[in-house]
């Protein structure tokens, strides 16, 4: 995909990409150091919610996420050369819990995009990513505002 551009992206247009194996070292590490709610530290604690055993963070399963969608961008010279980054989220849910031993993967389709006034090299596309466990359950959902380089006028 050498050459992606803003002009390339096509509304509609779907990527599936990542695996992201969840470990429960992890899951505790990352509870431990930025969510230490009990049903992300403990079992028996998880067992007494709706969770029913101990789950990830949210902002674990965002985190998750980003590092599938990076290293498909990091995979796609085209796409990294083109991206700008993100200018923001909207929308975010966690539709499900995400526990250790579940596998995720991601699929981003493109929703929107339009051209900066403000920038003549730029355009903003909103792509929806949602994130699917190991039975292609949607577990978490949002929209991304992604900035993508035009293609340079020779």
């Amino acid at each position: 995909m050498s050459g992606f551009w803003f002009e390339d992206v096509e509304i509609g247009q779907k990527q599936r990409f990542g695996r992201y194996e969840v470990t429960r070292e992890e899951v505790l590490d990352f509870a431990r150091k930025y969510d230490p709610q009990p049903f992300h530290l403990s079992d028996e604690a998880a067992a007494k919610t709706h969770f029913g055993r101990m789950a990830a963070s949210g902002w674990h399963t965002a985190s998750m996420a980003m590092a599938m969608n990076v290293e498909a961008i990091q995979a796609n010279p085209g796409v990294q050369e083109a991206s700008l980054g993100a200018a923001g989220l909207e929308n975010l849910r966690w539709i499900r819990p995400v526990y250790p031993g579940d596998v995720l993967r991601c699929e981003r389709e493109s929703l929107e995009k339009r051209e900066l006034k403000s920038r003549s090299d730029a355009g903003l596309v909103k792509q929806q990513m949602t994130v699917f466990n190991q039975d292609d359950e949607p577990v978490m959902q949002f929209t991304a505002i992604v900035l993508l380089r035009r293609r340079p006028q020779d």
